[in-house]
């Protein structure tokens, strides 16, 4: 279990840390109903993201696609990505170096 509590990042939205290394850290996203939003945004962080459950579109950059349960995928250090809920599930992203930011 993990010891970093659940935020809430939006409607229908939180994330919890699962792990977190200077390195590298691992983070739970669950979306609790279709329409629930991962707002466009950018980091200097590489992140991957492995689909645990659910269905998503994505866009990176210029790019748009839906994933689902064992999909996963690489951002881009400085990419613009987003997503939208089609089925709500769990995403689990990892990121390199550590954000700082959810500590």
């Amino acid at each position: 279990m993990s010891k970093f509590p659940v935020v809430s990042t939006g409607e229908n939205v939180t994330r919890q840390v699962l792990s977190d290394h200077a390195d590298l850290m691992v983070v739970a996203f669950r979306f609790g109903a279709a329409g629930a939003e991962g707002a466009l945004h950018e980091h200097p962080h590489v992140q991957s993201t492995y689909v645990e459950s659910g269905r998503y579109r994505f866009t990176v950059g210029d790019r748009s696609f839906e994933v689902g349960k064992g999909d996963s995928f690489v951002v881009p250090s400085g990419a613009r990505h987003g997503c939208v809920c089609l089925e709500p599930g769990t995403l689990v992203d990892c990121f390199t170096p550590r954000r700082d930011d959810f500590l």
